[in-house]
């Protein structure tokens, strides 16, 4: 089969790499037309302005990891091989842990620490090393060709910017969350396609560090991030000794977002995390030829978007992958596991119909279905809940005032069950990262009966726990007086 793919992120890799391994021809097009980088480092610089969030905190949860290990062991060699590590579970579990032995399933918990530059530099290198693989750098999608004369449209093919056409019996959309499909397929006739969209309700500001060569990483114990209400915040380990924090904030809160768009105020603000002071003690230095700056991404959405509509593609001969189709809230690191993801749905139902497009569109669309959208809709709804929670806080309110809403008593389950069994019960501990790395159902979490019983143990006895410690600054105005109390202006 002659495939085109739109897009040389994520996703559209993932596609060129499993349709070039299941014996199709691949032209990958490519809109930037930046040079080829020599390394890891020249990397980071990449002109991807057709994929802005590559500068942004990343997380290669162990779904992605899994499938490199099990599929394409090459790649994950040549990741290693470029500097990227693995990390296991276990390593740096918290201190307040007990009883935490090795067991065989651990195996199947190791997540990639690496930049996504990293990431997709050494993907592309392999991906255009295959045999049936073509890379056209430059080559802006501007529509699609289709053959008239069929009932439904049916896609033949792109057109481009310089207006050549490129013929394929597929053409797999990895464009991105800023997706032109719905367009281009409304130039076609098709009069729809309709989608969901969801206000993730946040603001993301991430800055990258290289760590001195004296230096280490300090030591870490257990999940390297939090959540203030006010402000989220996590530290992500890259490749090469470098490293991102990455801090979120409120939509609504312009005020919070102008002063941490500061890299001085970022820093700041930063060492009053309680689980990212010690990356920026000094030990480490801004990373890149814009190292002054703090890269911020706004419009940050949940959207799915339905290609196929009782029971019918919109239309034959091109699907969609990644962004595309779905985007979530990158908070939760879940975007490019999802996104390759996404690809091997996608091989294996060419795999399963390689003569019928349609039939192959129809069983993507039931696989995404199946295995991701219950991952979109989660996500959906833990944004509505931290929306509600920001916007009373920033409006001087409890959000957990109404005891009665059962939004409340999740919450607070979380908070005195959940979050304090994950630190001293290696059960549960074990389930968090099965389901933080995407290897259950959403659901499967609360639904297993012996981890409920550990959370709920861990909940009754809350009367008689110290206070946890606290994450940071216990309230939006204290992180602004902390800032003050340095000599670091909290007024823009």
């Amino acid at each position: 089969m002659r495939v085109i793919v739109v897009g040389a992120g994520v996703a559209g890799l993932g596609s060129a790499l499993g349709l070039a391994r299941a014996g199709h021809r691949v032209t990958l097009l490519e809109r930037d037309a930046t040079p080829m980088p020599a390394n890891a480092a020249e990397a980071f610089e990449w002109d991807r302005r057709g994929a802005p969030q590559v500068r942004h905190s990343h997380a290669f949860l162990a779904r992605l990891r899994n499938t490199l290990r099990d599929r394409y062991p090459d790649v994950l060699a040549a990741l290693i091989d470029a500097g990227a590590t693995e990390m296991r579970f276990g390593e740096n579990p918290p201190p307040t842990m007990v009883g935490l032995e090795p067991e065989p399933s651990d195996e199947d918990l190791g997540m990639l620490a690496c930049r996504r530059t990293t990431f997709e530099w050494v993907l592309r290198r392999i991906v255009t090393a295959e045999a049936g693989v073509v890379l056209q750098t430059g080559s802006a999608v501007v529509g699609l060709t289709a053959d008239r004369s069929a009932a439904r449209a049916h896609v033949t093919g792109v057109r481009l910017a310089d207006a050549s056409t490129v013929a394929a019996d597929l053409v797999v959309a990895a464009v991105g969350r800023r997706s032109a499909v719905p367009e281009w397929l409304s130039e076609l006739g098709v009069a729809e396609v309709p989608d969901e969209v969801d206000d993730t309700g946040i603001v993301y500001l991430s800055r990258f560090y290289a760590l001195r060569d004296e230096c280490d990483f300090p030591a870490r114990a257990g999940v390297v991030g939090g959540d203030l209400g006010y402000l989220k915040y996590g530290v992500f380990i890259g490749d090469n000794r470098t490293f991102s924090v990455t801090l979120a904030t409120p939509t609504a809160d312009d005020e919070l977002r102008r002063l941490l768009s500061d890299p001085e105020r970022f820093d700041a603000a930063s060492r009053q995390l309680v689980v990212a002071a010690p990356f920026l003690d000094g030990r480490a230095t801004p990373l890149g030829t814009d190292a002054t700056r703090v890269h911020v991404m706004a419009g940050l959405l949940n959207r799915w978007r339905d290609y196929v509509i009782d029971g019918r593609p919109v239309a034959t001969g091109i699907v969609p992958v990644g962004d595309a189709v779905l985007c979530t809230n990158p908070l939760y690191g879940r975007g490019c596991a999802t996104g390759f993801w996404g690809a091997e749905l996608l091989t294996a139902a060419i795999d399963e119909h390689p003569h019928d497009v349609g039939a192959a569109a129809l069983a993507y669309d039931d696989a995404l279905r199946r295995e991701i959208r219950p991952w979109y809709r989660a996500g959906v709804e833990q944004d509505a809940d931290a929306r509600r929670v920001a916007s009373a806080l920033l409006a001087g309110e409890d959000p957990d005032a109404d005891a009665t809403d059962p939004r409340t008593q999740m919450r607070a389950v979380f908070r005195d069950g959940l979050a304090p069994a994950m630190r001293a019960d290696p059960v549960v501990l074990r389930a968090f990262f099965r389901s933080l790395n995407l290897l259950t159902p959403p659901d499967a979490l609360a639904k297993d009966p012996e981890v409920g019983a550990r959370v709920y143990a861990a909940w009754s006895d809350r009367d008689n726990r110290p206070p946890d410690p606290p994450l940071g600054p216990a309230t939006r105005a204290d992180l602004l007086d902390a800032l003050g109390a340095l000599g670091v202006p909290s007024e823009i």
